[in-house]
């Protein structure tokens, strides 16, 4: 299995999510992800919400990596947000007009596998996206075990 791991320092400041999507994009376009593909967007979604959730929810500063790994005959993007915060996520289901407590909602709908370990003093959050493969897959289409769940 072939992987290259590319990551960014992320500040203790909700600033820092508009950067670490703008270093994530250029990031994908070198790994060869388009910049329209319908998994660029997924996945910068994707680390939008989980390094906010690392900086707005803990407070702390942050490491996003990301890894782009191949096996032969599949592709598959890691994102993993790191913290220092030894707290473990809080799912929450936001209501209605609600404007907030649907990102874990997110990643859940649009990853295909995520999950969460302790690491060190804190924890690693991740989520893994399959290139090629469909980019949503509905609720009635999954099968048992498809996903890690909290």
């Amino acid at each position: 299995m072939q992987v290259l791991q590319v990551q960014l320092e992320v500040g203790a400041d909700p600033a820092e999510v508009g950067r670490a999507r703008r270093w994530a994009r250029s990031r994908l376009i070198g790994s060869g992800v388009e910049d329209d593909e319908p998994l660029a967007e997924t996945l910068i979604l994707l680390i939008s919400e989980l390094v906010t959730n690392a900086v707005v929810h803990t407070g702390c500063p942050a490491v996003l990596r990301m890894l782009f790994g191949s096996t032969g005959s599949s592709e598959t993007v890691r994102v993993e947000v790191a913290d220092t915060s030894c707290r473990p996520p809080q799912p929450r289901h936001a209501r209605g007009e609600d404007t907030g407590g649907r990102g874990l909602e997110l990643v859940d709908g649009l990853a295909d596998r995520w999950g969460w370990q302790p690491e060190g003093a804190g924890k690693r959050i991740w989520c893994e996206v399959d290139r090629g493969g469909p980019v949503m897959v509905p609720a009635a289409q999954e099968q048992p075990g498809d996903r890690a769940r909290l």
